[in-house]
């Protein structure tokens, strides 16, 4: 039952417009709220981020009463990606020389607000939606919260409902119950089933959707959400030799934590892009670790040179040896054990000792089942082209998300250009745009610049996207100490911003793209901090 709690240390509501302010509540151990003013008004609302309890005193605070997390980029409602869970607001007052908020304790305590979707399905409409991963979720939760109340199926070939993928790479967590991103109760509540098996095939034309096991499953909308295949290399040892594994499930996180054992392996990861880093970072405590990549520096396509070394510099501190400029030429068999891998051979002849190898070489659009269909039409990448809407082209009444889905982008240098993006946070933020779109037709495309974060011994930050390249960079703070906040231009426009200990430059910048109001190269240059601009209220998201 709510009852009345006396905020600490605050005697009367003198916040200015725009101003936010954390404060403990009496009487709950460890409670807290934050206070914001917008509009001449007070709000009391949940201190930390739903996502991953970043404290959003250190958030922006727009003028149109956007909160966002100053670490992944999550409004306060359920508006974007990764947080799942809205704030919770509390009544205010004043009386007797304090303040006071009006509230459940455990709610206060949970620092959310819990959603009730609870549903029983009914009518003719059906969504079916391929693939268990971010996008999922976003979508199912999406449909439900706009008054969606049709049966869904979800069909995945992965025995888990779905998880929080990020945390295979950055922390190679393999319990399933701390990876889940919603509970089974959510989805019985809901209404919303969930088969484990594999799609086939799709029948676009009786909307039919065909699986391993022989069951059809009919639909009236149909979400392909079904990510991306790891890559495997086609050279001399790699589909032969056993100990080389990719990095997708939690099985292939079990599989890896098993050969590495109780440590004091020799690994040789494959790849210096965002899944062989976080890896290798993970691994390095307790074992000996070598990264090899093709470019001068790691995560060079992506982040240039520059910040690749520092990224590198970092890794490195933690005992990761780098081999950089190699190319891969075989893999040959263990000593010991003739069927398990044991050496990695670069092209330049140097060999690489392994217990184990990780590739860490890419993903590409996992859309097998749709290869004999004659009413779809692949990208050359495997992906499929679609609008803002992310309506699949040439398809009624089909969406495809993620890792699958090549869609205009208009952010910042974007101009419409299609790009695919895969990131976990931009395949959330899709499928609640999809989810929206079915359930009220007449909504319109929903705005949001893609953000993604990593784990490379500080915690990086990203917004924006390089779709048509960029050709200047502009590197603010201490870069040697892996602080810093970097600006990628194409001609005066900047369109990604990446960052390390430097919250929130990267969740301003993202919000200030979001309005056409991202200062310039030129700016930039010339000493002006996103975080002292003001975003213009004229302009509501």
């Amino acid at each position: 039952m709510a009852q009345e709690y006396k905020l600490k240390g605050i005697s009367s509501l003198d916040l200015e417009n725009g101003e936010k302010r954390e404060v403990e509540v009496d009487g709950i151990e460890g409670g807290k709220v934050l206070l914001a003013k917008m509009n001449d008004k007070t709000h009391a609302m949940s201190a930390n981020c739903t996502h991953y309890g970043a404290p959003l005193k250190n958030g922006v605070l727009t003028p149109d009463g956007r909160l966002t997390c100053p670490w992944h980029g999550a409004t306060g409602d359920v508006e974007d990606a990764p947080a799942l869970d809205p704030l919770a607001k509390f009544d205010i007052l004043e009386k007797n020389g304090g303040v006071y908020i009006k509230g459940e304790e455990a709610t206060i305590k949970a620092s959310r607000r819990s959603l009730n979707h609870k549903c029983s399905p009914q009518g003719p409409d059906k969504v079916v939606i391929v693939g268990g991963g971010s996008g999922t979720v976003g979508t199912v939760q999406a449909l439900r919260e706009n008054g969606y109340k049709s049966p869904i199926t979800i069909i995945s070939r992965e025995p888990y409902l779905p998880i929080d993928r990020t945390k295979l790479s950055k922390a190679l967590m393999k319990d399933v119950s701390k990876l889940l991103l919603r509970p089974e109760e959510y989805y019985t509540s809901a209404g919303i089933e969930k088969v484990t098996d594999e799609v086939t095939s799709v029948d676009f034309t009786k909307k039919s959707v065909s699986t391993k096991s022989g069951k059809s499953y009919p639909y009236t909308k149909l979400v392909l959400a079904s990510g991306g295949t790891p890559k495997k290399l086609p050279l001399p040892g790699f589909k032969e030799l056993n100990k080389i594994f990719v990095l997708r499930t939690i099985q292939d996180v079990e599989a890896i934590l098993s050969a590495v054992g109780d440590g004091k392996k020799k690994i040789v990861i494959i790849g210096s892009s965002f899944i062989g880093m976080e890896v290798g970072n993970t691994l390095s405590k307790e074992n000996d670790v070598t990264i090899v990549g093709m470019e001068k520096q790691p995560m060079e396509r992506v982040m240039g040179e520059e910040v690749g070394k520092i990224f590198r510099g970092l890794i490195e501190k933690s005992g990761v040896k780098f081999k950089m400029e190699a190319g891969v030429d075989k893999a040959t068999p263990s000593k010991s054990k003739s069927e398990d891998v044991g050496a990695v051979h670069l092209k330049d002849g140097s060999v690489l000792d392994a217990d184990l190898v990780v590739l860490g070489v890419g993903v590409a659009p996992a859309t097998e089942y749709l290869k004999g269909s004659d009413n779809v039409k692949l990208m050359d990448d495997g992906s499929l082209k679609c609008n803002e809407l992310f309506e699949v082209e040439g398809l009624k009444d089909v969406y495809a998300i993620g890792d699958i889905s090549t869609y205009p982008y208009h952010g910042p240098g974007g101009n419409g250009s299609l790009t695919r993006i895969e990131h976990w946070d931009v395949a959330q933020n899709a499928g609640r745009s999809v989810g929206l779109h079915i359930a009220q037709p007449t909504s319109k495309p929903k705005s949001f610049i893609p953000v993604f974060w990593s784990a490379l011994g500080s915690q990086l930050r990203y917004c924006g996207n390089t779709v048509n390249g960029w050709d200047d960079l502009v590197l603010k703070g201490q870069p040697d100490e892996g602080k810093f906040a970097a600006y990628y231009a194409k001609g005066d426009e900047v369109v990604a911003v990446a960052s390390m200990q430097m919250d929130p430059i990267m969740t301003k910048c993202a919000e200030l793209m979001r309005r056409g109001k991202m200062a310039s190269k030129s700016e930039l240059k010339n000493g002006v901090n996103p975080l002292e601009l003001s975003l213009p209220a004229e302009v509501k998201i």
